[in-house]
């Protein structure tokens, strides 16, 4: 193969580095491929994460089940969508009923945007959306640090089409944004909603928050037909006044990007099978253990755990020998870097033996959550 190599007075154009990752997208998981959580997720009535980054909140608005689905727009690239399906209708929703899909995105990954300077950059949201439901949605954007927003409308046209959707605002001079982890900005996509969200008018231009102002003039209930459903994949925002083609991450690169906010080891999770290593330690005592668990890539911040129980799921070892049992411990000095594992009520060790935990049963797992 040849190698064609540059010369001395040949200039590096924008065409010959087309292509190159440059993480433009400030949307995480923008194609819908990492879903840590698990694929699908039935029975939801109330707030939680389903496909990574992803919340939803859901105020007495039906029953819904979502999942990661492989029904993708045609020719694009893309290999899932995130699917909301009603299982159960809600046809007459309260003032303050509301389902909503958002992303928060913290301040440290938004100072490109420039916000609080006279060159603030405009922001441009683009995805593909696809719906048996046709109508009036709502998108919006929260500046959760100054209480400010920014909405407008888009129109899903065909029903069961998929359709690009582009929105673009104007950046704002004041204020700017903060340099830290915490959220900065809060998007939303909403699927309906009663007037407290949708009485008022749909804002352009950053200004104060005003609850109505978030999904003015939303006319789709996607809660009032158990046969209404809400595809979305190819999400991106980027800086600038158009829509760029979407930028594809190596999936490494994602997984790693989707671990700062939440990460899970376990049985059957994250593919993997059979006995599931966890951590080493010692024991304290005959009857306590300290573990420690290194994740994957610094978190956001120090996060929680939470470990089901599950019969005889979770092993320690000492010298040879082993205890199952029910319940995998608690979280014990925990980081954004690494946590102890600490578990009492055990039999059999000596203090100072080493130990490692093994989760050994389906569902014996630790989630470790920092999400905004």
């Amino acid at each position: 193969m040849a190698i064609t190599r540059l010369g001395p007075n040949q200039d590096i154009t924008a065409a010959k580095i087309a292509g190159q990752i440059n993480f433009k997208n400030l949307i995480i998981n923008g194609d819908m491929s990492l879903a840590q959580r698990g694929t699908s997720t039935s029975g939801i009535t109330g707030n939680g994460y389903a496909i990574d980054r992803y919340r939803h909140q859901i105020t007495s608005a039906g029953t819904w089940t979502i999942s990661q689905s492989t029904d993708v727009p045609t020719g694009q690239g893309f290999a899932y969508s995130q699917k909301l399906d009603c299982t159960t209708a809600d046809a007459s929703l309260g003032a303050s009923d509301r389902i909503r899909m958002t992303q928060r995105i913290e301040g440290n990954t938004l100072q490109s945007l420039k916000f609080g300077t006279s060159n603030a950059e405009s922001i441009t949201i683009s995805f593909w959306v696809k719906s048996n439901k046709t109508g009036t949605y709502s998108w919006s954007a929260n500046d959760d640090q100054n209480t400010k927003l920014i909405s407008a409308s888009y129109t899903i046209d065909s029903a069961n089409t998929w359709e690009k959707k582009t929105l673009t605002f104007a950046g704002t001079d004041s204020p700017s944004i903060g340099i830290d982890n915490t959220s900065f900005l809060q998007c939303s996509w909403w699927l309906g909603t009663g007037s407290t969200y949708s009485g008022g008018t749909y804002r352009s231009t950053w200004t104060t928050l005003a609850d109505s102002d978030q999904a003015a003039g939303q006319t789709v209930n996607l809660a009032d037909d158990t046969a209404n459903e809400w595809y979305i994949t190819g999400v991106q925002l980027e800086v600038g006044t158009s829509a760029s083609d979407f930028e594809f991450l190596p999936y490494d690169v994602n997984l790693q990007r989707c671990q700062r906010y939440y990460h899970q080891i376990g049985h059957g999770l994250n593919g993997a099978g059979g006995t599931v290593n966890a951590g080493q330690g010692q024991w304290y005592n005959s009857s306590e253990v300290t573990l420690t668990v290194y994740f994957p890539t610094s978190m956001r911040a120090t996060p929680s755990m939470t470990t089901p129980t599950v019969s005889s799921g979770y092993r320690f070892h000492s010298a040879g020998s082993f205890v199952d049992v029910s319940d995998g411990g608690s979280i014990n000095g925990p980081s954004n870097m690494m946590t102890g594992i600490y578990k009492s009520g055990l039999s059999g060790g000596s203090g100072g033996q080493a130990s490692f935990l093994a989760m050994i049963a389906s569902g014996a797992s630790y989630k470790f959550d920092a999400e905004l």
